[in-house]
């Protein structure tokens, strides 16, 4: 199957579906902020339409806080900002040295590089 190419879209026209989906992610991102119980472990998946844990994996917590940080720099709430920081400082240290999986670009480029990114551009300071 071949991509095709629509050359009538444009980014205006996308715009109202990306006002769209960061207007339902920031739903959800605070939601989970509302919610979720570190002590619970990391969410996973959903049962029910609610995160669940899974003890043997732990990948999805770099998806947790990496989600507010990049809801940041695409609207500007600084909530978000905060969730991304509190949540990198506090609970993503033990992803960083942790070796023998795959999974260290879901846990720590979704937190601290995108984090790095935004300070280098004077945005998440």
């Amino acid at each position: 199957m071949a991509i095709k190419i629509d050359p009538r879209l444009t980014v205006e026209k996308l715009v109202p579906k990306c006002e769209r989906l960061f207007e339902l992610s920031a739903g959800k991102i605070l939601s989970l902020e509302r919610t979720w119980k570190p002590e619970r472990g990391t969410p996973v998946f959903t049962v029910k339409g609610r995160y669940t844990k899974r003890g043997w994996t732990e990948w999805t917590q770099g998806f947790q806080f990496g989600s507010a940080l990049l809801q940041f720099d695409a609207t500007g709430e600084d909530r978000f900002l905060e969730i991304g920081r509190r949540g990198t400082r506090e609970r993503m240290a033990t992803h960083v040295s942790h070796i023998g999986v795959h999974d260290h670009g879901f846990n720590n480029l979704s937190t601290y590089g995108n984090w790095l990114r935004l300070m280098r551009e004077g945005k998440g300071c």
